[in-house]
């Protein structure tokens, strides 16, 4: 992310010299009149500032903390892009009509980054929005994942036969289950959990009759939760 960041600032800081050079050396066209006057500072000023602004959408971007989150962060780039592209037009159009009223080139420019601050503030809630929904199915889906992973590696473990035929079958009763998980589920999965903690130490103890307890009351607790979560979708 860094890497790419340094290589748009790059990019931005010629941007900015080349637009600078060619305002400033571009000769006025008349004695009489000064390519200074009407609105000409107002339409820099604001070419200016939506340069800023695009450099400080650019940074708050990089700064994603993964590749999925810079790319909900696109959409602040893009629209401080196209804004800048904007700004440039109707800047260049202030600067060079000498007799534009400068408080027209005012409003125009106000106009122009009020828009663009609702529309990155917009992008920027949207961007939110999504990355809190997809954190939240991650960790709903992180409990019979984990679960899974622990029963599958208490399956390879057990040597006993008739106590690895029961950890296997535990094993693809969690594998085949959705992982999706809500609010009503929390308190069965906890008791699962509970039961399966019990149920695992007695297969490392190769206690075959408290396992097979545990088992049989650990595969009606996972088809209750299986039957909940049918009837919450």
């Amino acid at each position: 992310m860094k890497k790419g960041f340094n290589s748009y600032i790059i990019a931005w800081a010629i941007l900015l010299v080349m637009f600078n050079v060619i305002v400033f050396a571009v000769p006025a066209g008349t004695a009489e009149m000064s390519k200074f006057g009407g609105a000409f500072w107002s339409g820099y000023i604001l070419i200016m500032l939506t340069f800023v602004g695009q450099l400080i959408c650019a940074g708050f971007a990089f700064k994603a903390e993964n590749k999925e989150r810079l790319f909900l962060n696109l959409p602040l780039i893009t629209i401080s892009y196209s804004t800048l592209v904007a700004a440039i037009v109707i800047g260049t159009i202030c600067m060079a009509v000498p007799d534009m009223p400068n408080w027209l080139g005012v409003i125009v420019s106000a106009l122009l980054l009020g828009f663009n601050a609702i529309a990155i503030v917009k992008a920027n809630a949207a961007a939110e929005i999504v990355a809190g929904v997809e954190s939240r199915v991650k960790a709903k889906t992180q409990f019979i994942r984990m679960i899974t992973v622990d029963a599958e590696t208490l399956f390879d473990d057990t040597k006993n036969e008739e106590l690895k035929a029961m950890a296997k079958e535990v094993y693809e009763k969690l594998r085949y289950s959705d992982p999706m998980s809500v609010a009503e589920l929390v308190e069965i999965e906890d008791k699962i959990e509970k039961q399966f903690a019990e149920f695992a130490n007695a297969v490392k103890s190769e206690d075959t009759e408290l396992a097979k307890t545990y088992y049989d009351e650990l595969l009606s607790q996972i088809n209750i939760r299986n039957k909940k979560c049918k009837l919450l979708k």
